[in-house]
Parts: structure tokens; C-alpha cells; sequence
């Protein structure tokens, strides 16, 4: 039978748009695959020229996406009026076993009452046409079909077969460089997202020269010496703003882990609908708007460490996939279908108190277990003021040079001390703000603090214990700089003339100017709106 088409079509013994020279048929579509490096635009080509020689409304390329579990077109070409089915076609569950296993090699017509059409059919949107398959393989491996569709039943037979299998050839070409650039152009979004992804994530990646490490802080460095060299999951208690990254920070730098990634996950700032996909990464068409595949925070930090900051905001739902990437050290995305392997070390940290969230409902009880085997506590600044001088001084510096200032001011005498005294609600967090606001008001000479914070804390005179002795061990420069400062604002910023600063000081104006230059201290000239 075969054997009589072929002799059929290169006679020209065909009838209707079927009688078709295959010389010039393989020439033509020879040459219009291979006019364009863009698959869509070539086929279009092919479209144009086969529908002139076939009943054609509709031509496309497709293949079995195992990633997807699903069929999907990769080009197209069809009449405005034909419906087209779907870029993306989920295959139910055992079908792409059921596909591979008929080994799909010769053109064949469409057979709706077929095991596998009679389930893909609603999908693929069979009723009322006549759909020929031309599987295209190269070097003996299947890599998808080519589908021709045409309105009305019944309108393909074994001539069409025959002749369109000649021709399979450049179409499995097109299809193969297609696939191949779109694997390019894959990794090299990969590639570009990686870029950004790092240039947002990046640390300074050293683990020395904590501050307190040998003072305040002298025992949780001695429990990140400790745990560093294992791969032990880690939880890091304390306060907003006690410095809990930096200690996971320490951890992964101190590891045999340092030269892989470290990866941060704020997990209170993640919205709730996209914490799965930014954990545990996305499939392309996993849902609207994934538009590429998206390797999540977890796949990230293969062969290095994952920092899960804030963990007790996660959602019960995030709870358990994490609890399984705990357990299994592998990883599903969103509209995924196979595990992946991960090889990375887990630090999580949390202000709350993870126990009391199990007791309520709102914090699994067995990742309180897996999340908790070596916890440390990082202490508030109020438990470790010996670091207090130390912070600011760091503090100071490093202000400065993001603010372009380029000698970083002194702290005036005495100032270190108020700053020790101050409770720091807020902690080294809300020192680093103090100390930035300092040096954006500062106007010339030492660094004051005069005001540790705007609010109910602050007292303008230093406070009084039940002693009767004040708390501010004041020295003489101190007390005078707090007294100057009263008696400016007393005199509403005004220096000399009648009711002047100078004039209630009972010293010289050029006096009071020179002190406050030495002590450091800012004032406002009154100008001529305040004197009328």
C-alpha cells in the first residue's frame, strides 16, 4: 500500500489538492523552514505554501513537555477564523507514559475513538475536524509532532499521510534548533536573574570583627565556634534589631559552607500568595503571569546556607512544605512534578516566642523540634552596654562614609556615656539610626547626642535617682554643655543682643560662640523675620 501511494504522488496520479509534485514539495518546504532562524515566522511560510496544496486551516508544532507534564505548542500558524487550542494542554495522570509507550513514528490521522484522543479530545478541541500527526524525531529520538487540522470530518486519508511524511525531515530540524535556543535563552535568564538576585542578596560575607564579640557578646561567639563546623540547623532568638543576621552571617563564614552561597529570606516580608513560589520556586505556566520557571530561595542556596529571618511569620501552609524540605533535603515547585535535591544548611531566627505560638495553634509543633536543636540568644544592647562606645564609634565611621563625609567628627566628652545609659529599646538597630541622624544635623565640632531620642524617654535635665544622685556621672564639660544648650533654647536660639544667650551667661557672645565650637554644640541664628 505504502509502497503504491508513493509511486502515485511522484507520478501525479493524486486527485483533488493532493496531486502534488514531491520534488517541489520537499524543495519548497526545504527552503521556507530554513528562511527564517525564528520558528514561528518559517512556519507561517510553510503554512501559506501547504494550504495551497492540502485542506489546511491550522499548522503547529508541538512536544511532550515532561517538565510541564503537558503538551505544548511551540509555533504556530492558522486561519483567523479556526479555533486553536491551547498553548499548554496538562496531560492526565499515566497519559505521557501511555504517549511514549505507542513510539509514535509514521504520519497517522487522528482517530477520536483512540484510548489516547478520546481523553485529550475536549483539550485538544477534535470535534468537527480532520487532524493529521507527523511524529518528527531526529536521529531516532522523538522530539514532538507537527499537527495539520482542517475543518470537516474525514478530509485526511492515506495519500496526505504518505506524502507528509516525506517532509518531516526539515520540520524535526526547525524543531530541534528551536529547542535548542529556547534552552539559551533559558539559562541565560537563569543567568540575568541570578545577576540580580545576587546583587540584592549580597553581604559583606565576614565573620570577623563582631562587635562585642569579645565582650557582650563573648558568649554567643563562642556558640557560633561551636556549631559553625557542623551542619546543624540552627535557631537564633532575640529582639528586633539585635544584630540576629549578623550571627547567621558568622555562622555560614565560619563554615566549611563558606564558599557557597548565603541566602536570606525575610519571611515576614514575603505576601502570603507568593510565599510558595519564592521558597520553593515556580514551573513556566505554573499559574497566570509565570511566564518563565523560577528556581526558588531554597534551590538558591544548594551547597551553601539558607537564612529564614522572622521564620514564626510563616503561614501554617509554608510550615509543612518546610518541615518536608527539612525532612527530605529535596524540594517541589509550584506545578512541578519531580523532587530536587538540595544539599543546604538551615539557620532560622525569630524575635517571638516560637513555644507559646505551638501551645496556640499557630506554629507547628514538630518544626518548633527541627528548627530548635541548637538555639542561641542573642542578648539585647540594655544587657551588653560595655558595647555601646564600640558600636557608635563603628557606627560613626561607617555613616559617614556612605554620607560622604570625609573625616567622620569625634564624640564629644561624655556623650558615650549618656548613650550607655539609655535602655535602647530598639537596640543596635535603632543606635545606627541615632547615630545617622547625628550626623545629618551636625554642623561642626564633636558629635553631642544630646538628644538620645524625640519622645516621653527623653529629659531635657539628667535624671534623678531615689538617691537623690543623678544617673549621668556628669563631667564638667558635660554639665556645661547640657546648661549652654538650656539657656540657648531658653533664649530662643538667640546669642547676643538684649536677652541673649551670652547676656544670661553673663559672658562675651565671641565667648559663647568659642565653647560651643569647642563642646560641640549646633545653634540657629535668629533671622530678620524672628527680630521683627
Amino acid at each position: 500500500m505504502k509502497t503504491t501511494t508513493e509511486e502515485s504522488v511522484r507520478t501525479g496520479e493524486m486527485s483533488d489538492k493532493s496531486k502534488v509534485n514531491l520534488d517541489e514539495l520537499t524543495r519548497e518546504m526545504t527552503l521556507r523552514i530554513c528562511s527564517s532562524l525564528e520558528i514561528k515566522e518559517s512556519l507561517r511560510s510553510a503554512f501559506e505554501y501547504l494550504k495551497e496544496q492540502f485542506p489546511l486551516n491550522m499548522l503547529t508544532v508541538f512536544i511532550i513537555d515532561e517538565r510541564l507534564g503537558a503538551i505544548r505548542r511551540i509555533a504556530h500558524a492558522f486561519d483567523d477564523d479556526t479555533l486553536a487550542p491551547d498553548d499548554i494542554i496538562p496531560l492526565p495522570e499515566g497519559m505521557a507514559e501511555k504517549i511514549d509507550a505507542r513510539n509514535f513514528s509514521a504520519p497517522f490521522v487522528v482517530n477520536a475513538e483512540d484510548d489516547i484522543f478520546r481523553i485529550l479530545a475536549p483539550h485538544l478541541k477534535l470535534e468537527g475536524t480532520s487532524d493529521l500527526i507527523v511524529p518528527l524525531r531526529v536521529r531516532g529520538e522523538l522530539l514532538g509532532g507537527l499537527a495539520l487540522r482542517t475543518v470537516g470530518e474525514g478530509r485526511y486519508g492515506i495519500e496526505q499521510t504518505a506524502l507528509l511524511g516525506q517532509i518531516a525531515e526539515p520540520f524535526a530540524i526547525a524543531l530541534a534548533n528551536a529547542l535548542a535556543h529556547e534552552e539559551v535563552l533559558r539559562y541565560q535568564a537563569v543567568l540575568l536573574d541570578d545577576k540580580r538576585f545576587l546583587n540584592r542578596e549580597l553581604h559583606g560575607g565576614d565573620a570577623d570583627g563582631i562587635i562585642g564579640g569579645n565582650t557582650g557578646l563573648r558568649n554567643v561567639m563562642e556558640m557560633v565556634r561551636q556549631v559553625a563546623p557542623l551542619n546543624s540547623t540552627v535557631l537564633i532568638l532575640g529582639e528586633t534589631g539585635t544584630g540576629k543576621e549578623l550571627i547567621a552571617n558568622a555562622i555560614h563564614f565560619s563554615s566549611p559552607r563558606r564558599n557557597g552561597p548565603f541566602i536570606t529570606v525575610n519571611c515576614g516580608a514575603l505576601p502570603e500568595n507568593l510565599i510558595d513560589s519564592e521558597l520553593f520556586g515556580h514551573e513556566k505556566g505554573a499559574f497566570t503571569g509565570a511566564m518563565a520557571e523560577n528556581r526558588g530561595r531554597f534551590e538558591r542556596a544548594d551547597g551553601g546556607t539558607i537564612f529564614l529571618d522572622e521564620v514564626g511569620e510563616l503561614p501554617l501552609n509554608a510550615q509543612v512544605r518546610l518541615l518536608r524540605v527539612m525532612q527530605n533535603r529535596e524540594v517541589e515547585r509550584v506545578g512541578g512534578k519531580r523532587p530536587i535535591p538540595v544539599d543546604i544548611r538551615v539557620i532560622a531566627a525569630t524575635h517571638r516566642n516560637l513555644q507559646s505560638m505551638v501551645a496556640e495553634g499557630s506554629f507547628r509543633e514538630d518544626l518548633w523540634y527541627r528548627l530548635s536543636g541548637f538555639p542561641i540568644m542573642v542578648p539585647p544592647v540594655r544587657q551588653r552596654k560595655e558595647d555601646v562606645p564600640a558600636l557608635t564609634r563603628h557606627f560613626v565611621t561607617a555613616r559617614s562614609r556612605d554620607l560622604g563625609i570625609g573625616v567622620p567628627p569625634s564624640i564629644a566628652p561624655g556623650a558615650l556615656q549618656r548613650l550607655m545609659e539609655y535602655d535602647w529599646p530598639g537596640n543596635v538597630r535603632e543606635l545606627e539610626n541615632l547615630v545617622e541622624r547625628e550626623l545629618i544635623l551636625h554642623r561642626g565640632g564633636p558629635l553631642t547626642f544630646s538628644t538620645i531620642l524625640p519622645g516621653p524617654e527623653q529629659k531635657n535635665m539628667a535624671p534623678v535617682a531615689d538617691s537623690g544622685h543623678s544617673l549621668y556621672p556628669l563631667n564638667l564639660d558635660e554639665a556645661n554643655a547640657m546648661h549652654i544648650t538650656e539657656v540657648i533654647k531658653l533664649a530662643k536660639g538667640k546669642i547676643d543682643g538684649p536677652g541673649g544667650a551670652a547676656e544670661l551667661l553673663g559672658i562675651n557672645p565671641s565667648t559663647l560662640r568659642s565653647r560651643l565650637a569647642k563642646l560641640g554644640i549646633s545653634y540657629r541664628r535668629r533671622g530678620r523675620k524672628d527680630k521683627e
